[in-house]
C-alpha cells in the first residue's frame, strides 16, 4: 500500500485513539500487534495548513455579496475531508464551530486559525461540563478539576482517598433533587450515594461529558 505522509499520520492518530479510548471500541487491549513506536509518533506534526486554507476560503466565500452555493458546498466538503487530521473529539467541536459560523453565531478574531477555534470550543465545552456537574451535585469544583487532570484509572482513582474526599464534598440535598427529578421518583439515601459514585467516577474517567438533564 502506498501512503503519503499526511495519510500515514492520520492513520497514526486513529491507532493512538485505540489506547486512549476516544475511538469506538477503544480500550486498553488492542486485538492486533503493531510496532509500539506508532504510539509515540507526535501526530501534532500533521500539517494543518491545508485545513486552515479551506477554512479561510470558506469564510471568504461566505462574506461575498453574490454567494455561490455550489462553491460553498464544495469548499465545505473539502474542509470536512480534512477533519481526518483531527481526533474524533476535535472533529465534534470542529463541526459545532462550523455550524456556528454558518448561522452567524461565531465570534471571529483576526489571527486565529481553525485549530485555535476548535481548541477554544473544546476548552469552553469542558469548562461548562465541569461547572454544570459541580452545580448540580454541589461538589467541590477545585477537587474535581484536580482529579480530571490527574489521568487516573478506575484502579487509581481513589489513591490517597482523593475520590472519597471528592464524594464527601457533594451536597446530598442537591444530588437527591437532581437524581429524583431525573428519574421522576423518590430514591433512598443509600441509592443516591451509589448514583453519586457512579456519575462522578464515569465523569472523571471519561474526561467529562454532558450530564443528562431532568425532563421538565
Amino acid at each position: 500500500m502506498k501512503l503519503d505522509e499526511s495519510t500515514y499520520l492520520v492513520l497514526a492518530i486513529r491507532y493512538k485513539e485505540l489506547f486512549s479510548g476516544s475511538g469506538v471500541g477503544g480500550g486498553d487491549d488492542v486485538p492486533f500487534e503493531i510496532d509500539g513506536y506508532l504510539t509515540e509518533i507526535d501526530t501534532g506534526k500533521i500539517d494543518s495548513d491545508y485545513m486552515n486554507s479551506r477554512f479561510e476560503k470558506f469564510l471568504k466565500i461566505l462574506t461575498q455579496d453574490d454567494v455561490d452555493k455550489a462553491e460553498i458546498r464544495k469548499t465545505l466538503d473539502d474542509l470536512h475531508k480534512s477533519f481526518a487530521m483531527l481526533t474524533q473529539e476535535e472533529q465534534k467541536y470542529a463541526s459545532i464551530f462550523l455550524h456556528d459560523v454558518e448561522s452567524g453565531n461565531a465570534r471571529m478574531e483576526n489571527g486565529k486559525t481553525f485549530r485555535d477555534y476548535i481548541t477554544e470550543y473544546q476548552f469552553k465545552a469542558k469548562n461548562d461540563q465541569i461547572q454544570r456537574i459541580s452545580r448540580v451535585l454541589g461538589v467541590d469544583e477545585k477537587k474535581l478539576r484536580i482529579l480530571l487532570v490527574a489521568n487516573v484509572t478506575e484502579a487509581s482513582i481513589n489513591e490517597f482517598g482523593r475520590f472519597d474526599d471528592l464524594k464527601a464534598s457533594v451536597d446530598k440535598a442537591k444530588a437527591k433533587e437532581y437524581f429524583e427529578k431525573l428519574e421522576n421518583a423518590k430514591i433512598l439515601p443509600f441509592k443516591i450515594n451509589i448514583r453519586i459514585h457512579n456519575l462522578l467516577q464515569e465523569f472523571i474517567l471519561k474526561g467529562g461529558f454532558d450530564i443528562e438533564e431532568p425532563k421538565e
